[in-house]
């Protein structure tokens, strides 16, 4: 795999968590840019297999976006709400960040279940690995910039 400055990328995208939306579109495009090259290469696609992989793989990134968005807005609504944390807030927000885990993983199955249909088991395989790399570092970085709840009642 070919090394790309990720921690640069993440950094961007940290820091338009607290940016305007189009300078978050901004980043998000680049981190969609470079996540497609790095699966690219990963893959090492014949053509063929190529042809039936892109557009599926090209469904699944826009469905993502969309759970990424609602993600992306409750940790807007965490950041508005950190100060004044209200029982009934923090319980809104764990059940948001639950469901966004749940409909996460439906869609990352609905998806493999798909891939298989179109790619050998070693090359979905290959591409869950690779995938589930690179979103751990993206969630991972995300995590170090949204800070634990300090006041707790």
């Amino acid at each position: 795999m070919k090394k790309i400055n990720l921690t640069i990328l993440f950094s961007f995208f940290a820091i338009a968590l607290y940016a305007q939306d189009s300078y978050m579109e901004i980043v998000r495009s680049t981190i969609k840019t470079e996540k497609k090259a790095l699966i690219a290469e990963v893959m090492e696609l014949t053509d063929d297999e190529s042809t039936v992989f892109w557009p599926v793989y090209n469904e699944f990134e826009e469905n993502m976006y969309k759970l990424n968005t609602d993600y992306f807005n409750l940790v807007v609504e965490f950041a508005d709400n950190y100060e004044k944390m209200s029982a009934d807030k923090a319980t809104e927000i764990l059940n948001k960040a639950l469901k966004y885990r749940v409909a996460k993983e439906k869609l990352n199955s609905k998806f493999i279940k798909k891939l298989l249909k179109v790619l050998s088991p070693q090359k979905t395989l290959r591409f869950a690995q690779a995938s589930s790399k690179i979103e751990v570092m993206i969630d991972a970085q995300l995590a170090s910039e949204i800070p634990l709840l300090e006041s707790i009642e």
